[in-house]
């Protein structure tokens, strides 16, 4: 594959009008899938697709800001999210977004869109002030549909705080039919509280006068 379609591809995946996964899609790895995902119709493939900005206004309903918080990792940084989340991030770039109301955070939410099989799946984790799981969300979904698990799968991850706790088999218990589609949930929710722990948890939680 050239780069000059690995670019135009990438190009044509953030134009999208129905999705602008502007932060989700900076890793070059991403871009790959990009070219595999936007060769078919999107509508033909997708079980669940919502744009950034309807995602957000579920995650936040009826908060006044929304701020974007974009993290250069280090690699000491991303080694931590690693090793807390027992997963790999595709990329040094991290974006999280952090709802407000008035001076006070309400929560977190983070994208992850991540390979399941072949195609990619892309799913919204918000964690509360505290980095609790408040949901988990299917944006988008690119494998056959009988292969996604039903939201009552995903709704059992609330509440969750600890990555160390969210092991397939062991502490989640996977979807029959839907192992890979289970597994990739379970890693992106561990990605998420990760990122929390590193990221988030060490830093002030209100805005400097």
């Amino acid at each position: 594959m050239s780069s000059d379609s690995v670019s135009a591809s990438r190009s044509e995946c953030l134009r999208l009008g129905r999705g602008h996964w502007t932060a989700a899609l900076r890793g070059v790895a991403l871009a790959a899938i990009c070219v595999a995902v936007f060769a078919m119709p999107c509508e033909a493939r997708a079980e669940a697709f919502l744009s950034q900005q309807e995602a957000l206004a579920l995650a936040f309903p009826g908060n006044e800001r929304i701020e974007v918080r974009n993290f250069v990792l280090t690699s000491e940084q991303k080694g931590a999210i690693e090793q807390r989340a027992k997963a790999a991030l595709a990329s040094q770039l991290a974006s999280l977004y952090v709802g407000w109301e008035a001076e006070k955070i309400v929560g977190y939410a983070w994208i992850d869109l991540h390979t399941v099989r072949t195609q990619p799946e892309a799913l919204m984790i918000v964690l509360d002030p505290r980095g609790t799981v408040r949901s988990v969300r299917a944006l988008a979904f690119y494998e056959p549909p009988e292969y996604l698990p039903p939201q009552r799968f995903r709704d059992g991850f609330n509440g969750a705080s600890d990555p160390e706790r969210l092991r397939l088999e062991a502490d989640v218990h996977a979807v029959a039919g839907s192992t890979l589609t289970s597994r990739a949930t379970a890693e992106a929710v561990r990605r998420a509280l990760a990122i929390y722990a590193v990221l988030v948890a060490p830093t002030p939680q209100t805005p400097e006068k």
